[in-house]
């Protein structure tokens, strides 16, 4: 059939749709009379209830289940028969002044849009390298070390240092009187590990076992604890336990008691360069990902479609909602989120989504069947039974479609890298992984 499209705007479009009343009546009758086959009602027997009676019951819920059906049928042919890429679902509308014997429809919808991309080899993109040192080993090894410290009571009279674990009581007051969670007995903490606020750090360090100090201490603007926040308090706090920490020599016991078959040192510093080169290259990735997508962003034309800008807040929002339902707050999922606080990052995921899958049409840039398997290869490598966590990914459609995506972005930025103007910069392993330096 002849399909006649109408533009609205830049990508929004009118079909026309006009089907035979017979046809629904037709498909409405053939329905209930399967229905009629096993519905059950007071009265009667199954199967032998009067087609009066199960169209009077059920009719009007046919008739729009056949609607929807018939109409969803012809708007998808029409729309194949114009070649069109429909963005999102269709608004559909009955039409007055259909001739006679026929329905008509307006449905009024989105295309996905023409996508322009410049020539990437004008793209200038910062792509950064890094490596692993032997101090990023040596602070990973100190990590395992304190992880595992075990303390001694200090002899009397030696005063608190940083390292030291202290058990005091406390307690504070804001004006004279005391406040919610400014008191505790026997509240043992790491000096020096900035698990207390400063002032009360500085307080017990240098104190001995019996001793008692009152100092001020000014909670911050922002301090999580709201009734407090800003405001100053006095503390007294007395201290009743000090302990030192002991760190385990670097030996052959540490080594196996990390797990480790081979029980030394080398094997140890192996083992923390070959995790430690795995996150360097992952957080790389991420690094020079980012970049090429926002060089690819820069360098495309084309308008976005507000179904599905709209459809991305959507589900933005559901993502923040669940967020809130797991930090246990209470009737989460019906939280007002306003959109708008997502729509400036919606249109991006959009935009940089119909970038992505115009490069990848025309520059053939697909996931190969080898590609996924060596990715899903790759992250099963760090697991003790890499074979299980294979088995894992390859039986559920949903975590391959996921590798999917990664395997096709990182095509995306191979692709994009091979051809933009690229400045290198190495990066220290601390600038990378966000750490200051010890």
């Amino acid at each position: 059939m002849a399909v006649t499209v109408e533009t609205l705007e830049k990508l929004e479009r009118k079909i026309t749709l006009t089907l035979p009343v017979d046809t629904i009546k037709n498909e409405v009758d053939a329905r209930l009379k399967k229905l009629a086959r096993t519905v059950k009602m007071d009265g009667f027997r199954p199967g032998k209830v009067p087609m009066s009676v199960v169209a009077q019951r059920y009719g009007y819920s046919v008739q729009y289940e056949v609607m929807n059906d018939k109409v969803g049928e012809a708007f998808s042919q029409a729309a194949n028969e114009a070649k069109l890429r429909v963005a999102g679902q269709p608004r559909i509308t009955e039409k007055e002044g259909a001739p006679e014997g026929e329905l008509a429809f307006d449905a009024v919808f989105e295309v996905f849009p023409e996508v322009k991309i410049a020539d990437l080899t004008s793209a200038e993109i910062e792509r950064v390298t890094a490596t692993v040192d032997a101090a990023a080993i040596d602070r990973t090894i100190e990590i395992l070390r304190k992880q595992r410290r075990t303390f001694a009571q200090k002899a009397l009279g030696e005063a608190a240092a940083d390292g030291d674990r202290v058990t005091v009581d406390f307690e504070g007051k804001i004006d004279g009187e005391p406040f919610a969670g400014g008191k505790a007995d026997d509240y043992q903490f790491l000096v020096g590990d900035g698990q207390m606020l400063k002032e009360f750090e500085e307080a017990v360090r240098g104190m001995k076992v019996g001793e008692s100090r009152t100092f001020p201490l000014s909670f911050p603007a922002d301090y999580h604890g709201k009734d407090v926040a800003g405001k100053q308090a006095d503390f007294m706090v007395t201290l009743k336990k000090l302990e030192a920490a002991h760190l385990p020599e670097v030996n052959e016991q540490l080594v196996k008691s990390l797990g480790l078959a081979e029980g030394s040192v080398d094997a140890l510093r192996a083992d923390i360069q070959k995790n430690l080169d795995r996150e360097v290259k992952h957080r790389l990735q991420a690094r020079n990902k980012q970049a090429v997508m926002d060089a690819l962003v820069s360098k495309a034309e084309l308008d976005l479609p507000k179904s599905s800008v709209a459809a991305e807040v959507d589900r933005m929002i559901e993502g923040a909602r669940a967020d809130l339902k797991q930090r246990g707050i209470k009737d989460a999922d019906k939280a007002p989120i306003p959109g708008e606080l997502f729509t400036a990052q919606a249109e991006r995921r959009v935009r940089l989504g119909l970038v992505v899958a115009e490069l990848v049409r025309a520059n053939s840039l697909a996931a190969k069947p080898e590609q996924l398997k060596a990715h899903v290869e790759e992250m099963a490598g760090s697991y003790e039974k890499p074979e299980e966590v294979v088995r894992w990914y390859y039986s559920d459609n949903r975590r391959m479609a996921e590798v999917e995506a990664v395997v096709i972005e990182n095509n995306v930025t191979e692709f994009v890298l091979a051809q933009a103007k690229i400045t290198d910069k190495t990066l220290g392993f601390d600038e990378l992984m966000g750490q200051q330096g010890a």
